[in-house]
């Protein structure tokens, strides 16, 4: 990609970054602090869009001759948002619920440049089996539950739960790459 226009990632996501520069940007990162809190009666999918652009325009402030990308992703199990957990037990409650389950992962995008703003957001459903006490036992102890919406990345150790998925795979780490692509290119 040309530096000729400046590409600003508003995420402290390590794999947002990764999957960013997999497709082949150039970039930096600067994280946007903003209040992350959900509306009382506010659709996932329209929370995650509303907090990916609140960071692109955050950080798009800072930088105004920049295109800043933002992203939000969380993890909806009928109709209750898990977002990251706090402690532990929040992540074993999580997990419990999501065992044996169907959830969607939802990420909102949202590019903004000088005299655009652009969104999206990607739905993908993540089938999970059953998961036994051993398994949960053995991936809490670990400690990678803590920093990921619904208390899982797909691409860990929770791989083993998940015999498939209807959507994006890039989507559930994070950051749909296709989609992302395409948002940038318009």
């Amino acid at each position: 990609m040309s530096r000729l226009i400046q590409l600003i990632l508003a995420s402290a996501s390590p794999r947002r970054r990764e999957l960013l520069a997999q497709a082949g940007y150039e970039f930096e990162v600067a994280p946007a602090h903003i209040d992350e809190s959900r509306g009382a009666h506010e659709d996932p999918s329209a929370y995650v869009v509303r907090l990916a652009l609140e960071k692109a325009q955050a950080i798009y402030a800072q930088h105004p001759d920049a295109v800043v990308l933002g992203a939000d992703t969380t993890v909806v199990l009928n109709g209750e948002v898990l977002n990251k957990p706090e402690n532990l037990a929040e992540a074993e409650r999580m997990l419990r619920a999501l065992s044996g389950h169907t959830h969607q992962v939802h990420t909102g995008i949202a590019v903004v440049a000088r005299d655009v703003e652009r969104t999206h957001v990607e739905t993908t459903d993540v089938i999970f089996r059953a998961i036994t006490e051993e398994e949960l036992a053995a991936y809490l102890a670990t400690g990678d539950s803590l920093d990921k919406a619904g208390a899982y990345g797909i691409q860990g150790y929770a791989a083993r739960w998940i015999p498939r998925i209807e959507g994006d795979y890039f989507n559930v780490m994070g950051l749909p790459v296709a989609a992302t692509v395409r948002l940038l290119a318009m």
